[in-house]
């Protein structure tokens, strides 16, 4: 009987992943043909597979040099916000906790802030934000850390208050700098609310490596941060490295939220209502949560992002404004339903 239930169990699963895979596919193309100019979802393959046909030589332009790096770049920062959500969860063994819960947002809005002050300009001057904000993700990830160690030890309520610490005070200096900005204080608004309306072949390339390697890393310890969700002591009485595991996985997740928030600005949500709302679905077991919390992530994202574009055309809408007003009314009603459902 129980080997029937654990059957029954991998292949709803399964089934699970292999939907978010198809869901994932689908929304891909669909994105990719939605837009102020309506393209053929024929059309759209066609290109993207390189077919012969006829078509306009814009619709070319439009998808490859347009909508593909955007929804990209979407998918990877959904999909990595919604895997560092989850890891930090876990971690905390709170699932109130985020990616932006150590403060990695306030720092990356500082480096940013800064770039956009001071008119800081790498080359054609495409890097310079994305790399400020990303280095001032790392500082503030290694600020908090070497903060919060007591001796080989990483207390995670340590970790958490000396987030907020310097979360806190990265904050106050973006507030600073969006009182001096001047004319630039309107760039500092508009990356500070997230969204991909610069994306390009250059954001995904500085992305794409940090978040996938992420990623990866991450799912390769899910088995031991389903360990630790039974607490320090039981995990390392099975023999698992509590602290070692701590530490690669709080590193990798700031690197993939690091990563996320330089190339797309902080879009909030993401990364605590997927995993909530895949935890319903298929359950606390962080080996199918983590994939799972994946896919959804990235198709939810590639959706909030179109939703941003066509909603009020020919304006385009921050993406963060979007999933802030939906995710917020969403968490509440997770929850409540929370309240009826057992564990956590």
């Amino acid at each position: 009987m129980q080997e029937n239930k654990n059957f029954r169990i991998k292949r709803l699963r399964g089934f699970i992943l292999l939907s978010l895979i198809i869901g994932l596919i689908l929304s891909f193309v669909g994105a990719l043909s939605i837009g102020s100019v309506k393209i053929p979802v024929d059309v759209v393959f066609k290109i993207l597979f390189n077919f012969p046909g006829s078509w306009q030589e814009s619709y070319k332009i439009i998808i490859i040099e347009v909508r593909l790096p955007r929804v990209i770049l979407s998918a990877l920062v959904g999909s990595g916000l919604a895997v560092a959500g989850c890891a930090m969860q876990a971690l905390f063994r709170n699932p109130l906790a985020s990616p932006y819960i150590l403060g990695i947002s306030s720092g990356a809005a500082f480096g940013a802030s800064l770039a956009i002050v001071l008119g800081i300009s790498f080359g054609t001057g495409i890097f310079a934000v994305p790399f400020m904000a990303f280095v001032f993700a790392l500082l503030t990830i290694f600020l908090v850390y070497n903060i919060a160690k007591v001796g080989g030890r990483l207390p995670m309520e340590n970790l958490l208050l000396a987030g907020i610490a310097i979360g806190s005070f990265f904050s106050a200096q973006v507030s600073l700098l969006k009182y001096i900005a001047g004319e630039e204080l309107r760039s500092i608004v508009f990356w500070l609310m997230g969204g991909f309306w610069v994306s390009s072949w250059d954001n995904v390339i500085i992305a794409f490596p940090l978040i996938v390697l992420g990623i990866v890393v991450i799912l390769f310890f899910s088995r031991d941060l389903n360990i630790m969700l039974m607490g320090e002591e039981h995990a390392l009485s099975l023999g698992t490295e509590v602290e070692y595991v701590k530490k690669i996985v709080l590193v990798f997740a700031s690197l993939i939220t690091a990563a996320a928030v330089s190339v797309s600005g902080i879009i909030g949500f993401v990364g605590l209502i997927i995993p909530h709302t895949m935890r319903i679905v298929v359950g606390p077991d962080n080996r199918i949560l983590l994939p799972s919390s994946c896919l959804f992530g990235a198709i939810f994202l590639i959706w909030m992002d179109t939703l941003a574009r066509v909603v009020i055309q020919p304006i385009e809408l921050p993406v963060g404004i979007i999933t802030a007003s939906l995710g917020a009314p969403f968490f509440l009603y997770l929850l409540r339903r929370r309240k009826r459902i057992t564990g956590w």
